[in-house]
């Protein structure tokens, strides 16, 4: 009688580790197949070639280097969200768009241009903008808004020539 019980502890046993497996596998597959079919692709990747714009219909274009052009903005001073509100930012920016024409664009929407960074900046609290991680992102963030004010993807990157967090 002991035989047999251990005999069926041992089945029990083996049969709860080869449904586990079972289950962990096909998690595994589910989980892979989301993930290749399902999941969108990222927005921005901060490590691809400069070069690669994406255009309006999701055709890749060469931005050729002679015809990029590079913008500078007047400087931005403004307040952070901090619940005490004595820190501000100082942003001076640099904004390199594909092709003359787009820069002349971005010099006549000025306004809506310095609306949307005051905007943007004045979001963030200096938690927000303290680590290196967040100032890639501010910057992915401001080529984000800067493209939807001149529609289509004409802004290529921006550059922080002066960054002052107090």
């Amino acid at each position: 009688m002991a035989e047999d019980d251990k005999e069926k502890k041992k089945g029990g046993k083996l049969k709860l580790i080869i449904i586990l497996l079972l289950i962990l596998g096909l998690l595994g597959a589910g989980g892979f197949v989301a993930w290749k079919f399902f999941l969108d692709k990222p927005a921005a990747d901060p490590n691809a070639d400069p070069q690669q714009v994406q255009m309006q219909d999701g055709q890749q274009a060469e931005a050729s280097p002679k015809d990029a052009q590079v913008v500078t903005l007047p400087t931005f001073l403004v307040n952070l969200a901090d619940p005490l509100g004595r820190r501000y930012i100082k942003l001076t920016l640099d904004v390199e768009v594909i092709n003359p024409e787009a820069a002349q664009e971005l010099e006549g929407s000025q306004a809506k241009v310095r609306d949307a960074v005051i905007l943007l900046l004045s979001s963030k609290s200096y938690a927000d903008l303290a680590p290196l991680e967040s100032k890639i992102l501010l910057k992915n963030e401001l080529v984000t808004r800067l493209n939807q004010i001149l529609g289509g993807s004409k802004v290529v990157r921006v550059y922080f020539t002066e960054l002052v967090i107090q």
